[in-house]
């Protein structure tokens, strides 16, 4: 006999029970967990305490009942000990225990991992329906247009999120984010200039096509001739993209947001909120890159920076401009774009078709190969990764974490150091998950994103992310997440570090595993 309780509270109460599941439901009715061969048995109701006891209660009514406030679940069968309740605070705040799959307690702490089964992504096919997504440009300067995508925008009592994307990529890259966490907030993705779509419309070089082969056309612009007014000063440098996101969120979206950025867009996400503190609710760095750009800033570096002649403007010189080309077509080649793609994402099995058309596109605009050469030479910003994770830190910038443990650009070395640098910044790390966890397993990203923004939202009312309510932020634990796609279930570890946690003991931890499986390899 099984009793479910329920009664309306910002929290989601769980049983430490064992053989029970843990199944997450959503506390809005946007949300669509797995209730698939779910009963539970009640038997009374009392109105008092507010428990609720029915027959055979069905899929539509449990649904119900669990966006309308927090459930509890007790179970009175022989044999199961141990129920003291546990409040487990995540993204939604509603759990049903009750199930058909095996799970560990949930209370265990330390490297034994106990299992939550969290929400999947909106299923189109099964008519199940994400935000609508609308795609916009934006006029920043003359001839210089910001492709950016947009949804959730009925949602204005919701607090704004922009994300930024990785090199190479766009807003396209956030699709998964935008559709799901659209549906409780308002969310932005923006192409940085000279990627995505925001490449420039014409030329940047009033140059002459005599001579060209048909090949070298396609790919030609900015190459040669004079420059163009309104690209005189073009350079695609973090400083520019770091423009380009402080008057974006000024004139278009008009209020301070959430900012997360994967690679050189979390690069970009932290270096913004370093120099623009005002316009930033909080910072998620999604494997940021630690470093961007070879030559020296002008403005740190004057002197050193007359040592090179050219840096990143319009048209290129002619040695750097057979460099390029020798260069870009390895690198657009459709064969050179699925091996990086097989290379950043850890699974294998993840659709990566969409994103694939995406960057060959891109890569086949006239303008992509010099802006290619642009980014490669620019200088440095004013501020090094760690001087702006300093400056953020003096600014009291609230900050998250969110790294895949397989990346093989961005180890998680890189993300550990950032942890020992911002000890009170919770840090997730995600397995298996490569260079780009946000597209390889959404589902959990949006769940601790959606989390940590409620966490900050409520100034730490509602619990961080895995944490259970009333527990130490300076605790590490391991939680094994599970979720539906394409009608398997999935499973990824994600290991939180907390306050307490010692870098320096982590990354000799990961450093000796991994001296060891090349040991193992050898033999």
């Amino acid at each position: 006999m099984e009793i479910l309780s329920f009664y309306y509270a910002p929290c989601s109460y769980v049983e430490n029970l064992r053989k029970e599941s843990v199944l997450k439901s959503s506390n809005s009715h946007q949300s669509n967990p797995n209730f698939r061969k779910l009963r539970l048995w009640c038997t009374k109701i009392d109105s008092r305490c507010g428990s609720l006891n029915l027959c055979n209660l069905d899929q539509s009514v449990l649904k119900k009942l669990s966006r309308s406030g927090s459930l509890r679940l007790r179970n009175t069968r022989q044999g199961l000990k141990n129920v003291e309740s546990k409040v487990l605070n995540g993204s939604y705040n509603g759990y049903v225990i009750g199930g058909e799959m095996d799970a560990r307690d949930i209370s265990e702490r330390g490297e034994s991992a106990s299992k939550v089964v969290i929400p999947d992504l909106p299923d189109e096919s099964n008519g199940e329906s994400g935000a609508p997504l609308s795609s916009c440009f934006w006029e920043w300067k003359p001839k210089l247009n910001v492709h950016y995508e947009k949804a959730g925008c009925e949602n204005l009592s919701s607090p704004p999120v922009l994300f930024l994307p990785g090199f190479g990529v766009g807003s396209f890259h956030y699709e998964k984010q935008l559709k799901d966490l659209g549906r409780d907030f308002r969310v932005w993705a923006i192409d940085f200039l000279g990627q995505g779509k925001s490449l420039p419309l014409e030329d940047p070089t009033t140059r002459s096509n005599e001579g060209d082969t048909p090949e070298r056309k396609d790919y030609a612009w900015g190459f040669e001739g004079e420059t163009k007014p309104w690209a005189s000063d073009l350079v695609y440098s973090i400083d520019l993209w770091q423009d380009q996101v402080r008057y974006f969120i000024e004139q278009v979206i008009g209020e301070p947001v959430y900012v997360v950025g994967n690679s050189l867009g979390g690069f970009v996400a932290l270096y913004f909120a370093a120099c623009n503190p005002h316009l930033v609710k909080g910072v998620t760095l999604l494997n940021a890159t630690p470093f961007w750009g070879f030559l020296p800033n002008p403005i740190r570096s004057p002197r050193l920076a007359k040592l090179f002649p050219w840096a990143g403007t319009f048209p290129l010189p002619t040695s750097v401009r057979k460099l390029t080309e020798f260069i870009w077509q390895k690198i657009s080649d459709p064969g050179s774009i699925a091996e990086i793609l097989k290379q950043v994402y850890a699974d294998h099995s993840t659709k990566v078709d969409k994103v694939f058309s995406h960057i060959l596109e891109t890569a086949r605009h006239p303008a992509a190969a010099a802006s290619f050469a642009s980014i490669m030479f620019a200088p440095r910003g004013q501020l090094s990764f760690r001087e702006a994770l300093t400056r953020c830190q003096m600014n009291n910038v609230p900050m998250c974490l969110l790294y895949g443990k397989e990346d093989p650009w961005v180890k998680p070395v890189w993300g550990l150091q950032v942890k020992r640098q911002v000890p009170e910044a919770p840090y997730y790390e995600i397995s298996p998950a490569g260079h780009c966890p946000h597209d390889e397993v959404p589902e959990v990203v949006n769940y601790l994103l959606r989390g940590w923004i409620r966490n900050i939202e409520t100034q730490g009312s509602v619990a961080l992310p895995l944490l259970e309510d009333g527990e130490s932020i300076q605790n590490s634990i391991a939680r094994e997440l599970e979720f539906v796609r394409d009608g398997s279930r999935k499973a990824v570890r994600v290991h939180y570090f907390g306050s307490r946690f010692s870098v320096w003991n982590r990354i000799r931890s990961y450093m000796s595993s991994h001296s060891a499986g090349k040991s193992d390899i050898k033999s």
